[in-house]
């Protein structure tokens, strides 16, 4: 049988009554009159829905700046010809009837489900992606999980690139990793035969081309930049054509610096003409160690233990060998995970990506 608690509360010991029940036991200590009680939950702030929503709008430009929407859920319905601008992360946010919009979302924690809007340019990070009746979206997207269209058309997507100071501690708070992005791995749920429903934006597409940055004078506070080098995610080319039959892969282990370090990588590569293709931070298990290190794997095992791993796929003639020549000046300190051929490279980028997609359920 379940157990009841009597709301009358016993004195605290010591003689002391609880705060709400001292000055006389629930009594105004210089009136003497009867008090309410105070909980805690009285005590927080109200949430006002209007704050989390934006509707009805027309021809307007507005946002919420950096700490305005704080992982709450956000709305935003039958808007049209708006920019409309979320600085700041939320728990899941739903875009309806929405016509020629340009719209900025920070990272989500959960999903961002868009239905029946059409004309839209948007930036977009996310946990989870969906649209349903939708048509012609034109979407940078950074999506942790499969992106899914549903009974959508003339979809178009690129990979997100953005910058402002307090993106970063946004992407962290909405527990989304800047190395998992899979925005070109779409899955149309309603295909038909012969019609393709989505495809690729140009790879020279610039961000600032599709959404603008604010021009209200409130929003300029920001600071955003669309400088493809300052993006907090880094740009990968997905599943657009290699320009080569050589990748290279390189795993970081987790540590103060892992971070900095992919990037540090990621700038010495890129800056050398080699293409980055795909990133990822998962967590491993030493059985896992031996299917994607092989002979490495003991080398390794010690390591995982310390949290997730970030992996990184180059591509370019001669990619492996640049690779490890720029690990072993940049990071001679650091333990890293680098092909060490042409010939095993492609295997340990299927091997680690193979592993990766089943860990993460795609």
């Amino acid at each position: 049988m379940g157990c009841f608690f009597s709301r009358r509360r016993k004195p605290a010991q010591g003689g002391q009554l609880p705060l709400q029940q001292q000055a006389g036991a629930g009594q105004d200590a210089a009136s003497g009159e009867q008090k309410a009680p105070q909980y805690s939950w009285d005590l927080r702030a109200k949430i006002d829905p209007k704050d989390y929503t934006f509707s009805g709008l027309k021809n307007e430009t507005v946002g919420r700046l950096p700490g305005k929407v704080a992982g709450q859920q956000f709305v935003i319905q039958d808007c049209e010809n708006c920019q409309i601008y979320i600085f700041d992360h939320s728990a899941t946010i739903t875009i309806d009837d929405c016509v020629n919009c340009q719209i900025f979302l920070g990272p989500i924690k959960g999903s961002v489900f868009f239905r029946d809007c059409k004309d839209c340019k948007c930036v977009v990070a996310c946990q989870q992606f969906r649209t349903r009746d939708c048509r012609k979206l034109e979407v940078f997207l950074c999506c942790a999980t499969q992106p899914i269209i549903e009974s959508s058309t003339g979809m178009k997507f690129g990979c997100f690139q953005y910058y402002y100071p307090e993106l970063a501690l946004q992407f962290k708070d909405a527990g989304l990793s800047i190395f998992n992005n899979t925005w070109s791995n779409i899955h149309d749920f309603t295909p038909v035969s012969g019609e393709n429903n989505w495809g690729l934006l140009p790879e020279t597409a610039a961000v600032q081309d599709y959404v603008p940055l604010p021009s209200s004078e409130e929003l300029k506070a920001v600071r955003v930049s669309t400088d493809a080098t300052k993006s907090i995610i880094p740009i990968t080319r997905g599943r657009r054509q290699k320009n080569s039959d050589e990748s290279c892969l390189a795993v970081f282990f987790a540590g103060d610096y892992t971070t900095a370090n992919a990037r540090k990588l990621i700038d010495e590569m890129t800056s050398k003409g080699f293409q980055l293709v795909q990133t990822k931070e998962v967590l491993m298990k030493a059985e896992d160690a031996h299917r994607v290190f092989q002979q490495s794997a003991l080398e390794f095992i010690p390591l995982l233990e310390k949290g997730p791993v970030v992996a990184l796929e180059f591509n370019g003639d001669g990619a492996v060998e640049q690779c490890r020549s720029t690990v072993n000046e940049v990071f001679s300190g650091t333990k890293v995970f680098v092909s060490e051929s042409k010939a095993s490279a492609s295997q340990d980028v299927d091997n680690f990506y193979n592993f990766a997609d089943m860990q993460m359920g795609m």
